[in-house]
This record gives structure tokens, C-alpha cells and sequence, in this order.
């Protein structure tokens, strides 16, 4: 599971209305992911949400439905860090999560950590697709994080 900020979550109000801006209703289920999204400092999995808000009362496909929504709203992004398993983090406006940014995976113990966007430089070269010139691309490191080195 992804460790946590010890920032202050911000309040109910707050989260309401950001669903509302997006055009989405209110409902206990959405705050309550984008106040996991909201805390971790990783993303994280449908898994990883289930065991954090299941004690809530919240079931696998009430949380699947919400993470669909939130994402297709514009408030959540979701990546395929490749291992086929979908990890969600919230779409924030500070610097470090402004657009993509990179994403490290640990091959032995598999922790996912974000990176600053300027950790890793793109250089478009002939032969490359525009996208790349344009950062529209996932950009995924793998190897062995500092404690598993």
C-alpha cells in the first residue's frame, strides 16, 4: 500500500465541490476515493483502494464504478505501469504532478514511486513520433529501489 502525506486533507466542502465542478454528483463513495487519492503519495491500485475503504463499507465494483467516473471526469488519471494493473492518482495542480510525469516501479518488491517531471529529458530526434516532442508519452522506470538494493 502507498505510504501517506502528512499534509492536511482538505475539507468535505472541498471535495464536493470539485465533484461538482467535474459535473459530477457528490456522493460518499466518490469523496471518499478522492480522499484516498488525496493522501497517497504513489499511485494506487483498485486493490489498494478495496483494502483502504472496504472497512467503509464500500465494495470492489462501488469503487470500480467511482474510479471510471472520476477518471473519465478529468479528476483522477490512470496509468498501466506494465504490469497490467491499472493504478489511479489524482490529477493534481502542483508542479510535480502537472500533466504526466514519470513513474518508477521497484522489480523485486514492486513499490511504485513518482518522479519529478524534469528527472528524466526527452529529446525528439528524427524518426520519433510527435508525441514525444509534445511529453504525451507514459515514461515507466524499472529497477531496485533504495531498499531493496
Amino acid at each position: 500500500m502507498a505510504a501517506r502525506k502528512n499534509a492536511t486533507q482538505p475539507k468535505l466542502t472541498e471535495y464536493q465541490d470539485r465533484l461538482r465542478a467535474a459535473g459530477l454528483r457528490s456522493t460518499s463513495p466518490r469523496v471518499a476515493v478522492l480522499r484516498e487519492l488525496e493522501s497517497a503519495t504513489s499511485p494506487l491500485s483498485h486493490a489498494d483502494l478495496v483494502e483502504a475503504l472496504g472497512e467503509e463499507g464500500y465494495d470492489r465494483v462501488t469503487i470500480y464504478r467511482n474510479l471510471t467516473d472520476l477518471t473519465e471526469a478529468g479528476l483522477v488519471v490512470r496509468a498501466d505501469l506494465g504490469d497490467h494493473v491499472w493504478r489511479f492518482e489524482l490529477k493534481r495542480e502542483e508542479k510535480a504532478h502537472q500533466g504526466t510525469h514519470p513513474h518508477f516501479t521497484c522489480t523485486d518488491c514492486g513499490s511504485v514511486a513518482c518522479l519529478p517531471s524534469e528527472s528524466v529529458r526527452l529529446t525528439s530526434t528524427k524518426g520519433a513520433p510527435r508525441s514525444v516532442a509534445a511529453r504525451s508519452v507514459d515514461i515507466q522506470l524499472r529497477g531496485l529501489c533504495d531498499r531493496c538494493v
